[in-house]
């Protein structure tokens, strides 16, 4: 049998007191004794000491008793300053004291300007543009191919120098089109009509070095994919212009509106 302690009314078993006195008074009763000073508490989880006190009192954490401990402090001079320090031993040797670590400026920065730097590819390199022959500076990593430029504009203008003739990967020899009957005879006639020169820049015969190009301006392959036209009747004269070789690129290619060769014309 066991007696409440508050009430006094009995139970069979010490742990019917225990839930009687914690349902009822409201209060758990003391189930363990502190190590040191033999007093009895109560506490969910195993514990030797009642309070804090008691176990600051115990339990020495100084020296070896420290869970931290690695061997207690050990002296070394300080590399900016020269005076002794104390430090806790570890792997790293100590090597700045602690007012040199909070006040000097200790850490090192690594110099990586120029070929010090692990990116480095030669740096920059001063070029001449292949078209204008004017000043250009590239990085080293920047310079692709075999030709350089100062501006979409002169690239424009070599592509269009380079690929004339023999340079045009189309080349087969120079040979005119055969557009069939009509084609010969509508092309000597816009040649004489604008003057044996590009109605758009200008230039002349005798600066191309021969006749400037004839450009339909509605294609022909339009009239021959029409089911009620042929080729020939792409030949007309108010459908064909006088062109230099740049700018019959740019027509073939979409950069020059149909309007504004019809108005050229």
């Amino acid at each position: 049998m066991a007696d409440c302690p508050s009430c006094g009314r009995s139970f069979a078993s010490e742990r019917g007191v225990r839930v009687h006195h914690a349902s009822t008074h409201g209060e758990p009763l003391p189930n363990r004794t502190c190590t040191r000073c033999d007093a009895e508490y109560y506490s969910e989880y195993e514990k030797k000491y009642c309070s804090d006190e008691c176990r600051s009192g115990a339990v020495s954490f100084e020296g070896e008793n420290n869970p931290n401990y690695s061997g207690g402090k050990e002296t070394a001079e300080c590399d900016i300053c020269g005076s002794e320090f104390e430090y806790y031993s570890s792997e790293k040797k100590g090597l700045y004291c602690h007012t040199c670590v909070n006040e000097e400026p200790w850490r090192h920065t690594p110099d990586i300007s120029g070929e010090n730097n692990p990116r480095w590819s030669g740096g920059e390199q001063e070029l001449a543009c292949d078209w204008c022959d004017s000043k250009v500076v590239r990085q080293q990593n920047n310079i692709n191919g075999e030709h350089v430029f100062c501006s979409t504009d002169c690239q424009s203008e070599w592509l269009s120098e380079a690929f004339t003739g023999e340079g045009h990967p189309n080349w087969r020899g120079g040979i005119e089109a055969n557009y069939g009957r009509g084609w010969n005879r509508v092309r000597k006639q816009a040649l004489e009509r604008d003057g044996y020169e590009c109605v758009l820049c200008g230039t002349s015969k005798e600066e191309l070095g021969r006749n400037p190009d004839v450009h339909h301006i509605v294609p022909v392959r339009a009239f021959v994919e029409t089911p009620a036209t042929t080729e020939i009747d792409a030949h007309y004269l108010k459908n064909v212009v006088s062109l230099c070789p740049a700018c019959h690129r740019k027509a073939e290619f979409g950069r020059m509106s149909r309007e504004v060769l019809v108005a050229a014309t």
